[in-house]
């Protein structure tokens, strides 16, 4: 079955990563900016990060037939440092323009400080001033639901904001109704360890419904599984859900989202003369 990976790092895997992705189904992949594992020392270090996001990797995942967007931003884990946040938001405009760059993301807080905060209202105003979409980072763990709940309540301020075009990532049970019930679209993330398994994200989705709800693996340089959403898909037929159901989930939800952006495509992939836009309709599979 085809799907979409919406949230993947794949800077930090193997092109065999690509090749076992392509195997199982995968036809794109966004990836958002996101945290090294050390500190960027300079803008100039980020400038460098974002070619590679806006250059290299869409041409590495096309030749296993699989099309590369991004997301750029100064991740939070880095938007501490407020000097250097300013620096790089100031050089991020340039890149926007690129074939491949979605929007602002993955952007957000990671231990809710004054300073986490402040970088994140900048990169909010980048993504307004440029009617960008915004893929929002939550917090990990014991963070989750203070960062979600501030997250949630500060976008809400904003009334340039149209919450169906912000993706809220990394939801768990006790966030994922704030986030729905606020209008805005949300991630499943299918982490071995810090997010949720695939047995958590079906009960989620036979809870919550499938109306905007994604799911992505946030595979990065840690422990995770590149192909997490095949897994999902194999899980969710053994809880006996329909073909057409796990299409909507793992495609067309994608698909609804990203699709916002004039920039999403899959025509390579698609019939000739058709877009991913322009395929059939969702099917309605209530749960």
């Amino acid at each position: 079955m085809e799907y979409i990976d919406m949230h993947a790092h794949m800077v930090s895997r193997t092109t065999d990563d690509y090749h076992q992705m392509a195997l199982t189904g995968c036809v794109a992949v966004t990836e958002p900016a996101f945290w090294a594992g050390f500190d960027r020392g300079s803008a100039d270090a980020f400038e460098d990060y974002f070619r590679q996001l806006t250059e290299f990797e869409p041409n590495r995942a096309a030749q296993h037939g699989i099309r590369h967007y991004t997301w750029l931003c100064l991740n939070p884990k880095e938007g501490e440092n407020r000097e250097l946040a300013k620096e790089v938001i100031e050089r991020i405009p340039k890149f926007l323009d690129r074939p491949t760059v979605l929007g602002i993301g993955e952007i957000g807080v990671n231990r809710v400080t004054r300073n986490e905060i402040a970088t994140f209202h900048d990169h909010v105003q980048l993504a307004i001033e440029h009617n960008q979409l915004i893929h929002i980072h939550t917090p990990h763990l014991e963070d989750k639901y203070k960062g979600t709940r501030l997250i949630v309540d500060a976008l809400l301020q904003y009334p340039e904001i149209d919450p169906q075009r912000v993706m809220v990532d990394h939801a768990e049970e006790h966030t994922i109704e704030m986030i729905l019930e606020n209008g805005f679209w949300t991630g499943l993330t299918l982490y071995p360890q810090t997010k949720v398994t695939a047995e958590r994200a079906i009960d989620l989705l036979e809870r919550y419904g499938l109306d905007r709800i994604c799911a992505a693996s946030a595979c990065d340089w840690g422990h995770s599984v590149p192909t997490a959403v095949p897994e999902l898909i194999l899980a969710l037929r053994r809880r006996g859900h329909t073909n057409e159901l796990i299409r909507r989930v793992v495609y067309e939800n994608p698909i609804g989202f990203l699709g916002q952006s004039p920039k999403f495509d899959l025509l390579p992939r698609s019939a000739p003369g058709r877009s991913a836009r322009s395929s059939e309709a969702p099917v309605e599979v209530g749960v």
